[in-house]
């Protein structure tokens, strides 16, 4: 199959953003003051996380994206902020709420290898969220696609609002979850959970045919369109109403799984926008999340890495 033109392709991103931090070193001794490693840090490097992590691998793609969020009036939000309009295909509507500090997670690597993640967070205010509820109803009508990626950390308390004003103008919208209450998630699309976080919400399974009944049921119960759940080294599968399309994975070396998710969502979102059927926009984001593995932190593929992949 050959891709779409990712160019007209508008895609809206709301959801808890974050700064990724990595300070790189190495190890050489053990702390006096406590068995811990001493880590010298020789080189950092800060990326865009959480949904701005989706919005570049949009931007990558060659799409055009608008991210709505929250962050803190502080230097991570000005990072932040710096980082993403290095892209010129990415609007960024980040309110300033002076209550809180962007969340920043730091890592600590040596030798390729995490030794230590510390976050910083705290939940946005109900005004700012209020502002940007506002936001969203007027980035909406100029939308193709709306994907909602949602991590937990407060920026998508509107999310049911949302995805009703979405469906209502006849937008997709697609949501990454977070947590076991997916009600919240009614109507949706498209939900992407991946094994782990689908497991605990429905409960394990032993075979193929128990999973398939446990999505069907998930699925018809939030009145989704489509379930697609995620599974690391067994692929990924997509429920829809009497079908399910697996994707085995694309055999590769696997150096950081971080931010893969991102990947997964942000490609269906630009091919689904670029006019494609579901299926196919899972397959291709099947191919740009093998690729985006092989690759440390949070990072991005272009279209021009998946035509490649492709033969």
């Amino acid at each position: 199959m050959s891709l779409p033109s990712f160019e007209n392709a508008k895609v809206l991103v709301v959801g808890d953003v974050m700064l990724d931090r990595y300070w790189f070193g190495d190890v050489e001794r053990i702390s006096p003051e406590a068995p811990v490693p001493v880590l010298k840090v020789g080189r950092v490097e800060e990326r865009p996380g959480g949904a701005a992590n989706v919005a570049r691998n949009i931007a990558a793609l060659g799409a055009q994206c608008t991210l709505l969020s929250v962050v803190g009036n502080d230097e991570a939000g000005a990072c932040l902020e710096k980082l993403l309009n290095k892209h010129d295909n990415l609007n960024t509507l980040l309110h300033r709420d002076n209550s809180i500090s962007t969340i920043v997670k730091l890592r600590a690597i040596a030798r390729q290898q995490q030794l230590l993640r510390i976050d910083f967070e705290t939940a946005p205010s109900h005004e700012v969220l209020h502002a940007a509820l506002a936001d969203f109803r007027a980035q909406l009508p100029f939308a193709d696609v709306v994907i909602l990626s949602d991590y937990g950390k407060g920026g998508l308390a509107h999310i049911a609002e949302m995805i009703r004003s979405a469906r209502g103008a006849g937008k997709p919208v697609l949501v990454d979850p977070k947590g076991d209450d997916y009600q919240r998630y009614s109507g949706a699309t498209l939900l992407t959970p991946n094994r782990s976080e689908f497991r605990e919400v429905a409960g394990s399974w032993k075979t193929e045919e128990e999973l398939g009944s446990k999505a069907e049921k998930l699925r018809t119960e939030l009145q989704l369109d489509a379930l697609l759940v995620t599974r690391s080294e067994d692929g990924m599968s997509l429920y829809r109403a009497n079908e399910v399309l697996h994707e085995p994975t694309q055999t590769r070396e696997v150096f950081d799984v971080s931010g893969a998710g991102d990947t997964v969502i942000a490609t269906i979102g630009v091919m689904l926008a670029s006019g494609s059927d579901l299926p196919a926009a899972v397959r291709i984001a099947n191919r740009a999340a093998g690729i985006v593995v092989g690759k440390l932190g949070t990072a991005v593929v272009s279209r021009e890495e998946i035509i490649q992949d492709m033969g």
